[in-house]
């Protein structure tokens, strides 16, 4: 089912008196922000899949001209979050497991390269650093905070990331991430996916405590395959 941009805008009433009350985005890099906005609001649902979106509604909407919002929908198409006809029609792209596996797989590879460069560098305090994120997203998830559960899963696989100190490496896994960034939202906002996940990163955390690499790298791996997999169960 398409949804039009002006229903969007009749649900969200307290979202847009606000921006009539003074907090339109500003005349500065206008195109950026409106690129985080609209990146915001699909990655967490509130434009859906199929929802049209229409460079005038969305002028009206953000308080800004079309042309910043032209380009920042050019943004969006490049993460995959929009498909465009020319001259005709834009769209917030459906959620494609099968395409998504590319990406997977190349985050995937990368974190484990990123945990062979970090390797010798865990102290205690970093497992301990682990340990605590872990147990966040416990409860974040068990209390159902799909937002937060989403932010410390990330900064759990960050923590191992920067550890690589390899600056390229992270500016890479950054830019891959935000591809994917909608579907981990949707993973986390599963309450049934609670227990695997943490046991997986558990898993993780002891192959580092037991200075075992090659476990290390397999568990970290099989976290990122089985999300996917996870997801195909459910079908998504």
């Amino acid at each position: 089912m398409v949804y039009y941009i002006r229903n969007l805008k009749i649900n969200w009433g307290e979202q847009l008196a606000a921006n009539q009350n003074g907090t339109k985005i500003k005349r500065t890099f206008m195109k950026d922000e409106a690129y985080q906005t609209l990146r915001r609001w699909i990655i967490a649902g509130e434009l859906a899949p199929g929802t049209k979106l229409r460079d005038q509604d969305l002028s009206v909407t953000l308080g800004i001209s079309r042309t910043p919002i032209r380009e920042a929908l050019l943004m969006l198409e490049n993460d995959g979050l929009v498909e465009t006809k020319a001259n005709r029609w834009t769209l917030v792209s459906s959620i494609d497991l099968n395409k998504a596996e590319e990406t997977y797989a190349i985050v995937s590879t990368l974190e484990c390269l990123a945990m062979e460069l970090a390797f010798t560098s865990f102290s205690d305090n970093d497992i301990r650093e682990l340990e605590n994120l872990n147990e966040n997203l416990n409860v974040s998830m068990q209390n159902g905070d799909r937002k937060s559960a989403l932010e410390i899963d990330y900064a759990f696989h960050g923590t191992i990331i920067r550890m690589s100190r390899n600056e390229e490496l992270q500016k890479l896994l950054v830019s891959l991430k935000l591809k994917i960034r909608r579907i981990e939202s949707h993973y986390f906002s599963q309450k049934e996916f609670l227990q695997p996940s943490y046991a997986e990163h558990n898993q993780i955390i002891n192959s580092i405590r037991n200075k075992d690499l090659q476990k290390a790298k397999e568990s970290l791996k099989a976290n990122w395959k089985n999300t996917l997999d996870r997801l195909r169960e459910k079908q998504i």
